[in-house]
């Protein structure tokens, strides 16, 4: 079953009202269909878990910092052997977050997203992480390029392409 455009695979909102001065710390984790439904997203193989521990703080004006860890149990394709893998990741979190008025007050911080109706999707910020952070061209471990067939002695002739040419034409 598709998730609809504007809502995501991985969805748990917190209200930014709701943070005591003090801060809390949110634990969260992916369900298996969540997980099925992230792993499509990111072009995975399979996510068989996911979860966090953010730590929410107040910060600048009705703003909200989240940082700490995620860990994601996760099977990718390898780009040398095409085999799947699997690997588990541990990424870190750090992002800042700022209402709307804030936010134009303060220009300067590019890295701040806003909030939208006074809540922050926790589960949407670990999804973005974590799908930012995955290695692009992911190997197993141990796996390496051959080397290179023209990089071996005695496979690539030492002589001028001119030469060769030369010898070739009528005399």
């Amino acid at each position: 079953m598709k998730q609809p455009r504007n809502q995501p695979e991985f969805s748990r909102p917190l209200q930014v009202d709701r943070v005591p001065k003090a801060g809390s710390v949110e634990r969260i984790a992916a369900d298996p269909p969540e997980c099925r439904a992230l792993a499509a997203r990111m072009n995975l193989p399979a996510i068989h878990g996911l979860s966090a521990e953010i730590r929410a703080t107040p910060w600048r004006g009705g703003g909200i910092q989240l940082e700490g860890h995620i860990t994601a149990d996760l099977e990718q394709v390898s780009v040398i052997s095409l085999e799947r893998f699997r690997e588990t990741v541990s990424l870190p979190v750090s992002r800042y977050f700022l209402p709307s008025g804030a936010a134009a007050e303060h220009q300067a911080e590019d890295d701040a997203d806003l909030i939208e109706g006074g809540w922050i999707d926790l589960g949407e910020v670990v999804a973005e992480t974590l799908a930012l952070d995955l290695e692009p061209y992911p190997r197993k471990p141990g796996e390496a390029f051959a080397e290179h067939v023209e990089d071996s002695p005695g496979t690539v002739s030492e002589e001028s392409p001119f030469a060769v040419l030369a010898r070739r034409k009528p005399q």
